[in-house]
């Protein structure tokens, strides 16, 4: 049996996704090269289409990301007075 249409994926145009994501229609083509993104060519003339699930996957990826640098860079400064001693004057030789 096939999908009913509700189930079925929906598809943006770049400019849709690029209004969305606040980037230009070229980052939303480089993204969907990079399969950052899910799209295809549709249509006749085939023109891009983004599909719209693959936005919200796309953001929690990138939120993940800046959650993991935070973490480092919090991970990073608190590692400063050990490698530099108590004074930031190097570490202290015997």
């Amino acid at each position: 049996m096939a999908d009913s249409p509700a189930s079925a994926p929906r598809f943006l145009a770049p400019a849709q996704v690029a209004e969305l994501l606040s980037i230009d229609v070229d980052e939303v083509i480089s993204l969907v090269m990079s399969g950052h993104l899910r799209g295809a060519k549709l249509g006749s003339p085939a023109r891009w289409r983004v599909e719209e699930t693959s936005i919200a996957d796309y953001l929690a990826e990138q939120t993940e990301q800046a959650r993991r640098m935070a973490l480092w860079r919090q991970a990073d400064e608190a590692s400063f007075p050990e490698v530099w001693g108590p004074q930031g004057r190097g570490p202290q030789h015997p």
